[in-house]
């Protein structure tokens, strides 16, 4: 194991573009195994299995994984399977290296189906639309994992969650740390604890490794927070203070801390905080970004006294800070808004502090 760890492939995350020009690029950044993702993946005992894998992260994540099995030499797959409600997203995975299943993850016989692995990420979830269709919420997020636990119960299993499991917390703060109580506001956030203690009850009583990771907010230059802020900037429309504040980190960095954590799975679940080091003001940001638009922006509300901050000191102790700073991010988003390009035209509805969605 040694000789296998000094015989790492160098990962390509020192030599960052100036610009980003086009979607091929993106992806390209989006996917590039980091040094901790080449350390986890090493250690591989089986193919790869990404259920959920066709939301905003999940096909970059597994070209990520198919790339980092590519530089390790190793011959394991990777599965990517979802309901696939877009074909031409299983035709961009197979692109990629990926081997995608089209599932209905709440059919239990379908489920069975699944090929068999040791090695599970957990990316399924509902956010957006959960106003109004609560039931479907709710079992995608806490009855669906309980599916997955009992089919994979020797594997280890990533389950992503989020960072809206905590309260708000005072700005003055640093965020809410992994020992804090949760405190989730709105019906969401309350189903995704829900989530999380579905994974943590298998872990204690059956032995599940897990791996829980707590995210916000992911970021690349077709969606996210940042690329919210620079549009309205740049379109002179109002930029909401109320939320004064947020985390973000660069989508491919939170890629990179998901496979890793696969090193990390144990039982009890291990939590981890996964954002940026900063919490990011917006006012600042839209003020930034106002400059380099010359444009002055626009703002409404005032900024409350907390917000919803994660603190990520531990995930940085473990894998570093991220490989993309958060000027780095406000450049390249800047100059992709500027040249016209091409979004999810997906809000991201971070100002939200009723926790409605």
């Amino acid at each position: 194991m040694n000789a296998q760890r000094a015989s790492l492939p160098v990962p390509d995350n020192e030599h960052m573009p100036a610009t980003v020009d086009s979607i091929s690029q993106v992806e390209d950044l989006l996917s590039r195994p980091t040094l901790p993702v080449l350390k986890a993946l090493q250690t591989l005992d089986s193919d790869l299995v990404i259920l959920g894998v066709s939301g905003k992260m999940g096909p970059t994540l597994a070209r990520m994984a198919v790339r980092a099995l590519a530089a390790l030499n190793l011959p394991y797959k990777v599965y990517g399977v979802a309901r696939f409600s877009q074909p031409h997203v299983m035709t961009e995975l197979e692109r990629m290296g990926v081997h995608p299943i089209a599932c209905d993850l709440l059919d239990r016989s379908a489920l069975a189906q699944l090929p068999d692995s040791r090695n599970i990420i957990f990316m399924a979830g509902q956010k957006f639309g959960t106003t109004g269709a609560q039931h479907m919420t709710w079992a995608i997020n806490t009855h669906l994992p309980a599916l997955v636990c009992e089919r994979y119960t020797d594997a280890r299993i990533v389950a992503f969650s989020t960072g809206n499991v905590y309260a708000l917390t005072p700005v003055t703060l640093g965020g809410s740390t992994e020992t804090d109580e949760p405190q989730p506001v709105g019906e969401y956030a309350i189903s995704c604890l829900g989530r999380e203690r579905i994974f943590d009850y298998f872990s204690r009583e059956h032995g599940l490794r897990c791996a829980i990771m707590r995210l916000n907010y992911a970021v690349e230059v077709r969606y996210g927070v940042l690329v919210d802020v620079a549009q309205k900037v740049f379109n002179r429309q109002p930029v909401d203070l109320n939320m004064g504040c947020a985390n973000v980190i660069w989508q491919g960095d939170a890629n990179g801390q998901a496979l890793a954590l696969l090193e990390h799975c144990d039982s009890p679940p291990f939590v981890l905080n996964v954002t940026g080091p900063e919490a990011v003001s917006i006012r600042r940001v839209a003020e930034q970004l106002g400059q380099r638009f010359g444009q002055t922006p626009i703002f409404t509300g005032t900024e409350a006294p907390n917000a919803l901050l994660s603190n990520a000191a531990q995930a940085q102790h473990l894998f570093g800070y991220p490989s993309v700073s958060l000027a780095q991010m406000i450049d390249w988003i800047a100059g992709w808004v500027e040249r016209g390009g091409e979004t999810l035209n997906k809000p991201t509805y971070f100002e939200t502090r009723d926790g409605k969605f």
